[in-house]
């Protein structure tokens, strides 16, 4: 491993937020095989220092370096795919996301724990998000995902227009906590969040984006709503300014209808991210809901598709089976 850039007050700070995701997050131990998957866009730093607060808990540390990925949710190599299947723990610093990948889903089902950190930045490592009381926040996360699990409808509005209903009865449902100590166990990080996929082809109403796209290049917070129309599950129209015009022509470019599936419904929970149109670190804001498309495998869902964003929206409402859970960014539970 090359020598880390300087002793400089950065180095220090980003130091910090390593050893939160290792340590904290992680709980890695000596003896665990530790895998950081990252690719050729990515700063040195973010890996290096990963890879060097592990190897001070005295793991066996690997790092793969790939090249980019063309969009999230695209599979990783197969050679990278494979190490994953074997890592006891993975860290996933890559600039496109490989969350809702085959590859990620088949580690995780061999029993390995993943923190994913897609689109992370230096500053990201130094404040917003990694700066949560991830092992505090962890018991609001499992009690509003109990919620989730517990109900059979969901419906969501918002003041910008946002008026969606889905059926989540028996549905997969994760509490993303920022915590990976337990086998098969996965956290985007920084978001904390509560999630669920509502069931294939029962989502209806209108979705209006108000916030950021999440995993949309070239677009993070937008200026103009984008109002999307959904039908039996599916987006059938995206409308509103220069932004609707990119996820129109990013979702089409794919060739693939999968990439209209409604696949989630979140909850942004960590007290401490920021909206600056960077992928987890928008999703996690407190108070903030994002309805997923596309693939939805990672929570038991029958959908695969080439790629997976996050439609975010502030000062949503929600309501589970009738009854208020969320409203303007407060919890009511």
């Amino acid at each position: 491993m090359r020598k880390l850039i300087g002793t400089n007050l950065k180095t220090i700070e980003i130091m910090k937020g390593a050893r939160t995701l290792v340590v904290d997050c992680a709980n890695v131990h000596a003896g665990e095989n530790i895998l950081v998957v990252t690719d050729t866009n990515m700063p040195p730093t973010i890996y290096e220092t990963l890879a060097a607060v592990a190897r001070e808990q005295g793991a066996n540390v690997t790092i793969a370096i790939m090249s980019p990925r063309g969009r999230h949710g695209q599979e990783p190599p197969e050679m990278v795919a494979a190490s994953m299947k074997k890592a006891d723990v993975i860290f996933t610093p890559v600039s496109r996301s490989i969350t809702h990948t085959s590859a990620a889903k088949n580690a995780l089902k061999a029993g390995a724990r993943a923190v994913m950190m897609s689109e992370f930045t230096e500053g990201m490592m130094v404040s917003g998000g990694i700066k949560a009381n991830f092992l505090e926040v962890k018991p609001i996360i499992e009690k509003v995902a109990q919620h989730l699990k517990a109900a059979s409808v969901a419906r969501v509005t918002s003041p910008k227009g946002t008026n969606l209903t889905m059926n989540i009865k028996d549905r997969g449902v994760r509490a993303l906590t920022g915590v990976v100590h337990d086998k098969g166990s996965f956290a985007p990080v920084p978001t904390l969040e509560a999630c669920t996929s509502p069931l294939e082809g029962t989502t209806q109403g209108v979705i209006v984006c108000d916030a950021s796209v999440s995993g949309l290049p070239g677009v993070g917070i937008v200026k103009e709503p984008i109002v999307v129309t959904v039908k039996d599950g599916l987006m059938t129209e995206i409308k509103g300014g220069e932004e609707a015009r990119i996820l129109r022509d990013t979702l089409e470019s794919t060739h693939d209808p999968n990439v209209y599936n409604i696949a989630e419904l979140g909850i942004g929970l960590n007290p401490e991210c920021v909206m600056v149109g960077m992928h987890l670190e928008d999703e996690g804001v407190f108070g903030t809901i994002h309805i997923g498309i596309g693939s939805n495998i990672t929570w038991g869902g029958k959908v695969k598709a080439a790629t997976h964003m996050d439609l975010i929206m502030w000062r949503p409402r929600l309501e589970l089976d009738g009854k208020v859970i969320l409203e303007d960014h407060e919890l009511r539970i």
